[in-house]
């Protein structure tokens, strides 16, 4: 047991702890009801494929300046109201957030970019130009997958 303490990473519990208020906070003060609005506004009625791909598109870029957990506790109050104010599968909406918040290919902000960054010669713009094609591939399998399995529209 003393061995399974020592292995856990206390720096993510800390962050986790700090972050699950925070994304609480943001949907009890009405801070995500408000955005979700604002976002919705801008996309008109989406069907329920266009809603999940903007939400995947705003967690894949909100994931390039906040960690994928700080991405994901703040973004799934906010996408799942947005969902319900579209009429959508508010679970979906969630499930799209937390597959896109590993979708980091663009920046080597993530630690296994950062890792082969420096012995292979990469540049931030190498990233960028391949981690754009990625992102797109990523995001497109993936609501492919949840249009086949789930039988979203």
């Amino acid at each position: 047991m003393d061995e399974a303490y020592r292995a856990v990473d206390w720096m993510t519990v800390f962050l986790l702890a700090g972050l699950i208020p925070l994304g609480m906070a943001f949907e009890k003060t009405g801070t995500a009801a408000f955005i979700a609005k604002f976002v919705l506004g801008m996309l008109g009625h989406p069907s329920p494929i266009v809603l999940l791909g903007a939400v995947g598109v705003m967690t894949s870029f909100f994931t390039l300046v906040v960690s994928n957990v700080g991405a994901t506790v703040l973004l799934v109050p906010l996408c799942m109201n947005m969902a319900v104010m579209a009429g959508g599968d508010p679970r979906m909406a969630a499930l799209v957030v937390g597959l896109s918040a590993s979708n980091t290919f663009v920046l080597p902000t993530h630690q296994v970019n950062a890792l082969i960054m420096r012995p292979g010669g990469y540049r931030t713009v190498d990233y960028a130009k391949a981690g754009a094609v990625m992102t797109a591939i990523f995001l497109a399998v993936e609501l492919t997958i949840l249009y086949f399995f789930y039988g979203i529209q």
